[in-house]
């Protein structure tokens, strides 16, 4: 009786001192050792607590990210990379690049595995604590077109990208672009310049993005700003779709 009492206390405290792994120590208490000092045995416990919000705040900034789907780097096959070496793929999910604010162009043909490997670069980022944020970038154009007309809610729009760490910007090249959609896209890409980084997938060459921009000299200041401390990836190679196909 009184062990129940002490267990109800137990979870009461923990909820008010806001320890929910302290609410139950069964598990902890059987690995109690003989001759485990109490402050050894209080240190596991916290280092549980630790762990436990740590991973309760990776899968709260995997959850603000948006992703689209979920695809990890494990998943990825590199052997389908044609000009890309996997030891750079390495080495960018050690997400060195974004501490540096450096960008990413990511271009290739439709289903080489672009979106896959920027999700997946995303989430290799939410582990130790980057903001992360994932847009479509018509999506995000026209999120931007339509908060133009309430300034507070566009300043907001604006406030919340510029305060991410990575933004992963994708599919630039399946639509086009009104001078408004992209004045805005520019600036929200500008301001992210050597203060944050910006991943960008695309299935378009430079020389043809005025085929989705509205200003040529608009399209020079966009490629100028995402080239400047960046790195460009040719991720053309087998296309996944194709692969499957064959295996089929």
């Amino acid at each position: 009786m009184q062990d129940t009492g002490i267990k109800e206390s137990l979870r009461c405290y923990a909820k008010l001192l806001k320890l929910p792994t302290f609410s139950d120590l069964s598990e902890e208490k059987a690995k109690y050792k003989a001759g485990e000092s109490l402050e050894e045995f209080v240190l596991r416990l916290m280092k549980r607590e630790y762990d436990a919000r740590q991973e309760k705040q990776r899968q709260r900034r995997i959850k603000r990210a948006h992703f689209p789907i979920l695809k990890t780097l494990e998943e990825f096959d590199m052997g389908r990379l044609e000009h890309v070496r996997p030891e750079y793929v390495k080495q960018l999910a050690s997400c060195d690049f974004i501490r540096r604010h450096e960008n990413l162009v990511m271009i290739g043909n439709p289903r080489t595995g672009k979106t896959h490997l920027m999700t997946a670069l995303g989430l290799k980022a939410c582990l130790p604590g980057y903001k992360v944020l994932f847009k479509n970038a018509t999506t995000l154009a026209a999120e931007l077109r339509e908060a133009r007309d309430n300034y507070q809610q566009l300043r907001k729009m604006e406030k919340a990208i510029a305060g991410t760490d990575l933004l992963l910007l994708g599919e630039l090249s399946y639509a086009s672009f009104t001078q408004e959609e992209s004045e805005l896209l520019f600036k929200v890409i500008a301001e992210r310049t050597e203060r944050t980084s910006t991943v960008i997938t695309t299935n378009l060459r430079f020389s043809r993005w005025t085929e989705v921009f509205s200003n040529d000299t608009l399209v020079v200041a966009l490629v100028d700003c995402l080239t400047y401390h960046s790195s460009i990836l040719n991720m053309n190679g087998t296309s996944y779709r194709l692969q499957s196909q064959i295996k089929d």
